[in-house]
């Protein structure tokens, strides 16, 4: 663990005003418990307002970039660039795990519960830039560590779709037809079955997908016959 936050800024980018904000960010609330006698707080607050400044910064892109694209369509690629994955993966690219006070316990259990400690450490950065420095600069971090060129990937390809809608609009541009799903095969008892479900065109089995409703294996079955048509 690297408490030297002057590393941090340097990856970054940004130099704080005051350097307790930014070490604030980085205290998760196991530290507290083996750090009782010291006046510390946790990230969680951080983290709350981060989200929100996050959420805010998102729109605003989306918004301003692609000003065609309908409200609803805001609402499901804001869902894929913000969810713990995608944070988690911006925070892993700044080895942020190298600089979270953690407790000694969670500091073994770490690849179990990384990517929320991660995630939630990456918002608490962007509420502690926020604070210490201006929207601007909050703004300036998340386009470089996190929308990159990831975000308008997401929008090109438009990979925030369910995999069911992506197979549809693709099948239905290139053969003018609807995928068509059949059961191949369920077992388990009523309130715990699981599904195995192909997703057919012309006839022909393109992808095949299990879980533990319908709707996820059919879900599952799309993405397959999608990565399927695109190797």
């Amino acid at each position: 663990m690297i408490h030297d936050v002057h590393e941090l800024e340097k990856c970054i980018d940004v130099t704080f005003h005051n350097k307790e904000i930014l070490k604030n960010a980085l205290i998760h609330r196991s530290y507290l418990n083996e750090n009782k006698t010291r006046n510390l707080s946790s990230n969680e607050k951080l983290e709350f307002l981060g989200d929100s400044v996050l959420s805010l910064i998102t729109s605003l892109y989306l918004y301003k970039k692609y000003p065609h694209l309908h409200e609803g369509e805001y609402t499901d690629i804001k869902a894929s660039i913000v969810k713990t994955e995608s944070l988690s993966e911006a925070a892993e690219k700044l080895k942020l795990s190298q600089y979270i006070f953690l407790s000694k316990g969670e500091q073994k259990n770490m690849s179990k519960s990384s990517s929320s400690i991660l995630a939630d450490c990456f918002e608490a950065i962007i509420a502690a830039i926020f604070l210490d420095q201006n929207f601007e600069a909050a703004n300036s971090f998340v386009l470089s560590f996190l929308f990159c060129d990831k975000l308008d990937h997401i929008v090109k390809h438009k990979l925030y779709l369910s995999p069911k809608n992506r197979l549809q609009e693709y099948w239905q541009n290139k053969y003018k037809i609807l995928p068509q799903y059949r059961v191949i095969h369920q077992t388990g008892p009523e309130h715990k079955k699981q599904y195995v479900i192909a997703v057919f065109l012309h006839g022909k089995k393109q992808g095949e997908g299990k879980g533990n409703s319908k709707k996820e294996a059919e879900e599952n079955a799309a993405l397959h016959a999608l990565q399927k048509s695109t190797m």
